[in-house]
């Protein structure tokens, strides 16, 4: 079921609605811009160049003005019902639109447009909320990373008809032709997607704009770490529109190139993304890798910083084709930054549109999401409105790209500081990715959901990040105190949200504060993990077991999930050589070194004590040997 969802009947039918409805949008938004650019389009006395950026901002107006709407009728209406109807509005814009390209007439054209965004703006929260009801958790990942891959190979069909077919010399009746039969396509996929149950068939509809688009911005701020995920995507689209509308323009200043070169340039962009969002898939295993998030925002900021540095090509005065152009020295410099910050694109967007599904509660989700289309919205029009001052100003398309990387390593050090967890997965990420080689056995026995604890061995100080890294769930870890105050770890490990303890001896106050906050974690249903020995062991055998387990289970009657990690003793970070992490002469020789951890099925709370579980971790231990 995995490994086929593509042909599965749950999900096949909403993909290839989405992917339809996506290269319909391009091929008719892309004709248009090209149409402005090399005919010189001009109303109301803008430039050409600014006629562009217009078209980006008229395309996503109605994301930021009707996207609460749209949530709303996604919670009252069955899903399935809805996308029949958006492909169908579809159809009817298109047809409209066809006279405004068979006699050319640009205004039409541009209220179509808005159209179509109005009819996006009617399917994106069906969109996203629909993925969790039609697929199982687990295969969310890869259908999100499904959904963006195709969205981005859209594009690139899209644009390359769009581009084609318009330079042709009855452009404006093929891209007639093609809108129309694309948009009956998706009728008729429509039909095909699976019945979904309303969410909330007595939801009132909030007609007044501003106040339901409040409401449902504050919905989206419950959780803060989903609103700052809403801002992260959003950036991301102010940051891809910019480069999207920089396109035409960068390649007729500073490339130097024909309309070909645009199609081009957007075909490589979007293969990047699609290419990008399929590694993701792979690299996060089945569950939501927040890892991968600060790789993408890192990815951006160094390949469009590349790009400007990379300048502008020699002038010409005749436009290079693209044959003309793969011929000029410098050009495959410019096409792999632009191909990398692509891929690097997919690695930043599947996570976060996979985070905001899975945090946001069900009778939450669409309205969540169509928040996050609503802040997109605004950054898209923002991006927009940059664009035109900034040409307004004198600035070339190059220095555009400065101005990204300034702004998007910004962002990035703005989201990893007010939520430490997407550091903290990207640490975990090159530990078990990059150093060592993790390698789970038993991820079945952790409960889906539900409270438990999970014990293991301690070898060394990563040990915590292995089993954060390796479980599908949050994890919360209890750990000394001393640890939560050192000034630059402490940072992550408030990230982490860990409980902070302390002996009897050392500290009885922090000791029942602890033991208080994982009672209160556990009555909320989430994981807490323990090292029951309470220290690293210095040499290499299992320490006694502390019988603070067995407290913790009086005050919670939760099952203990018994792991065991191996590989790990003789690494920089245990005591094998000495004091942990201190010795550099030992990280050669464990680089890339296999770690395993083992989870045994749960025991009940009855049948645990403190020596008990030793001698069965130590049980464990030995079958590994």
């Amino acid at each position: 079921m995995k490994n086929n969802l593509l042909t599965s009947n749950r999900f096949w039918p909403i993909f290839w609605t989405q992917f339809s409805g996506a290269m319909n949008d391009n091929i008719f938004k892309n004709a248009l811009i090209i149409l402005i650019a090399y005919q010189s389009t001009s109303i109301l006395g803008l430039r050409p160049e600014q006629m562009v950026a217009l078209c980006g901002g008229l395309f996503i107006l109605p994301f930021f003005v009707f996207s609460s709407i749209a949530g709303e009728l996604t919670d009252k209406f069955p899903m399935h019902k809805l996308v029949i109807f958006t492909k169908i509005l579809e159809l009817f814009i298109v047809i409209i639109g066809a006279v405004g390209f068979i006699l050319n007439i640009v205004p039409l054209l541009l209220f179509c447009l808005f159209l179509l965004g109005l009819q996006s703006t009617l399917f994106g929260p069906v969109k996203y909320s629909i993925l969790p009801e039609l697929i199982t958790e687990e295969e969310l990942v890869k259908g999100n990373a499904f959904v963006e891959m195709g969205t981005f190979l859209a594009i690139l069909i899209g644009t390359i008809a769009g581009g084609s077919l318009i330079a042709s010399e009855k452009g404006g009746i093929y891209i007639s032709i093609a809108t129309v039969i694309v948009a009956m396509v998706g009728v008729f996929l429509s039909f095909k997607v699976k019945a979904i149950a309303t969410v909330d068939a007595t939801r009132k509809i909030n007609l007044n704009i501003f106040q339901s688009t409040v409401e449902i911005i504050g919905i989206s701020r419950k959780t803060r770490s989903v609103f700052i995920s809403i801002l992260g995507i959003s950036w991301f689209w102010f940051f891809g529109a910019t480069l999207l509308s920089v396109f035409p323009v960068y390649v007729k200043t500073s490339l130097f190139g024909s309309e070909h070169v645009v199609t081009l340039l957007l075909a490589i962009f979007s293969i990047g993304v699609a290419i990008g969002s399929v590694i993701c898939e792979k690299l996060s295993h089945e569950r939501l890798e927040l890892g991968l998030v600060p790789f993408g925002s890192i990815g951006l900021s160094l390949f469009v910083l590349d790009l400007y540095f990379a300048g502008s090509l020699p002038a010409t005065d005749v436009a290079r084709g693209i044959n003309e152009l793969l011929a000029v020295k410098g050009i495959y410099r410019i096409l792999f930054d632009l191909l990398g910050l692509s891929v690097m694109s997919g690695f930043f967007i599947v996570p976060l549109y996979t985070f905001i599904q899975t945090r946001s509660e069900r009778s939450d989700r669409a309205r969540v999401i169509a928040a996050n289309n609503i802040v997109n919205a605004l950054f898209m029009v923002a991006s927009a409105g940059v664009l035109v001052g900034l040409y307004a100003m004198g600035l070339k398309a190059v220095d555009i790209f400065l101005a990204l990387f300034i702004l998007n390593t910004l962002v990035a050090v703005y989201i990893y500081t007010v939520i430490p967890e997407f550091l903290l997965r990207f640490i975990c990420f090159i530990l078990t990715r990059m150093i060592y080689r993790v390698k789970v056995d038993g991820h079945k026995n952790i409960p889906v959901e539900g409270p438990a604890v999970l014990i293991c061995n301690h070898v060394s100080f990563v040990d915590w990040l292995i089993v954060a890294s390796s479980i599908k769930r949050p994890v919360r870890f209890v750990m000394h105190y001393s640890f939560t105050q050192i000034p630059f770890i402490s940072f992550f490990l408030r990230g982490a949200k860990v409980i902070p303890i302390a002996g009897t001896k050392e500290d009885p106050k922090i000791m029942d504060e602890a033991f208080d906050k994982i009672k209160q974690t556990l009555d909320e249903g989430e994981l807490v993990c323990i090292f029951p020995e309470g220290q690293i062991t210095k040499d290499g055998k299992l320490n006694v077991f502390r019988p603070g387990i067995e407290r913790i289970l009086q005050q919670s009657k939760v099952p203990v999930v018994p792991m065991t990690i191996n590989g790990l003793w003789g690494s920089f970070f245990s005591r094998k050589y000495g004091k942990a992490a201190t010795n550099l002469a030992v990280i050669p020789r464990r680089i890339w070194s296999k770690v395993n951890l083992d989870i045994d099925p749960s025991i009940p709370a009855t049948d645990v004590s403190a020596k008990g579980l030793e001698d069965y971790v130590l049980s464990m231990l030995n079958r590994r040997k």
